[in-house]
């Protein structure tokens, strides 16, 4: 006989529960992400160093086939929603920065095809951020919140507990298959 408390659906049901509780944390992410996106895109000029980073990460895809190019955004996709949501336990700090960087690195993008090319370009960068970016919030801020207990007055120990256990759940049955 299955074994009740650990059913999938039961599992989700929690894991959508814990997102649904921690929404302002994710709303505090969409907000750094999309505020530095905007930084990056009308102060590209300022930001060309990031050419030299994006050179260097076109040059690891050159050369590879669909599913070698499918595995390495896979694996990318897996490490940064990973360090993204357990990084958060230093203080919030990684979600946050890693928020920003990206909101950049996007604005930035944006920028540099529109430039080249026309607004309908970015159609062609759409695809690719359907399902990853609200990963990446949900990620960024349940890491967000798992920091948080630092700043918690009552017993951090089993706020951590809880939500890292929380955040271990929502990773496995929800980012994991958003990937």
């Amino acid at each position: 006989m299955a074994n009740k408390g650990l059913s999938f659906k039961k599992q989700l049901r929690e894991a959508i529960d814990y997102i649904k509780e921690s929404k302002e944390y994710i709303y505090f992410i969409l907000f750094v992400f999309f505020l530095f996106s905007f930084i990056g895109f009308f102060f590209a000029d300022k930001l060309t160093y990031l050419d030299a980073i994006l050179a260097e990460i076109l040059l690891r895809v050159e050369g590879l086939n669909w599913f070698e190019m499918i595995f390495f955004i896979l694996q990318n996709n897996i490490l940064a929603v990973f360090f993204g949501l357990f990084g958060g336990v230093v203080f919030g700090i990684f979600p946050i920065s890693n928020a920003i960087g990206n909101g950049v690195v996007l604005g930035y993008v944006s920028n540099k095809v529109i430039s080249a090319g026309s607004f309908f370009e970015m159609w062609r960068i759409f695809p690719h951020g359907v399902f990853e970016l609200p990963e990446v919030f949900i990620s960024l801020g349940l890491g967000l919140k798992l920091g948080a207990f630092w700043f918690s007055k009552n017993n951090k120990f089993k706020l951590f507990k809880e939500n890292f256990w929380n955040s271990l759940r929502v990773f496995f049955y929800v980012v994991l298959p958003l990937l």
